[in-house]
């Protein structure tokens, strides 16, 4: 993923940042340095320090002071990031820095192959970061990854939500036992949403019956019944693969460079509008 021609202009302030969803805020930064430069040497041990690794492979910005100043920026909405987390009692999440002149060695061992990209190591598994380069934005999708692939619904409140994330791909499935489908929600974790209920009330609302998972394209209302239950975890990992297709997406800041690769014969058709127009 590049990087080079996003400017994050808005950390050059310092200033406070809001993150409306849950009422955290970024704050100032507090000079403190919190991310890492691996080594050859060190990159064993500081990766052995956390639960999930967030790694910024970056281009060798020597000598180029336009290329410096904006890594500069980049580093900096990292910084904030491991400022946010730092204080999580559950799990500890590191931040790290590649060059990828220095560093080729390390990136290399780690099976890091796109400069200006952002992986993340969690639960031995190599995620690549889609999004905006933005304290904000990677702090949001680091929850997003240390949460449970698959979100159970129990009550007509947690109904409601999921009925409301129509502008993503989501499946759900009604299960007393979902070990097959749980393997598959790891493959896609956290792009595509995995929900299932225990409850025959919620199950029967859903239109769902024992064992059966039912795919939502975004902003479709009817969803499609995925043929063949009782499920394997191969079968369904190879229906969402030929399903996940180009369709009316929602660009966001944590997935925004995901969505603009996925184009059909290099177009896009891209609409503009206010999210809470009743008329779009």
């Amino acid at each position: 993923m590049k990087w080079g021609w996003v400017i994050v202009g808005v950390l050059l302030t310092l200033g406070a940042l809001s993150w409306a969803e849950t009422g955290l805020e970024i704050p100032e930064y507090d000079g403190k340095d919190r991310v890492h430069e691996l080594t050859p040497k060190n990159y064993k041990s500081i990766m052995k320090k956390y639960d999930v690794m967030v790694i910024y492979y970056h281009k060798h910005v020597q000598g180029n002071r336009a290329a410096m100043k904006q890594f500069q920026i980049e580093e900096l909405a990292l910084e904030l990031a491991a400022q946010v987390l730092d204080d999580m009692e559950d799990q500890d999440i590191g931040f790290a820095l590649v060059d990828e002149k220095k560093g080729a060695a390390v990136a290399k061992k780690l099976g890091l192959d796109e400069v200006e990209s952002i992986y993340v190591f969690a639960d031995n598994e190599i995620i690549e970061y889609d999004g905006e380069l933005a304290a904000d934005t990677l702090v949001e999708f680091l929850y997003d990854v240390i949460e449970d692939p698959v979100e159970i619904i129990d009550n007509e409140r947690e109904l409601k939500g999921f009925y409301n994330m129509d502008e993503v791909i989501r499946l759900v499935g009604y299960f007393k036992n979902f070990i097959e489908y749980d393997d598959a929600a790891e493959e896609f974790h956290p792009f595509v949403k995995f929900f299932a209920t225990f409850d025959a009330k919620i199950a029967k609302k859903l239109k769902l019956k024992l064992n059966e998972v039912d795919f939502y394209e975004p902003f479709m209302e009817e969803p499609v019944t995925i043929p063949g239950k009782p499920y394997i975890e191969d079968e369904l990992v190879e229906y969402i693969e030929q399903h996940d297709r180009p369709t009316l997406r929602k660009l966001e800041p944590h997935s925004m460079y995901e969505i603009w690769e996925d184009d059909i014969d290099g177009e896009h058709i891209v609409a503009f509008a206010e999210e809470d127009d009743p008329g779009n």
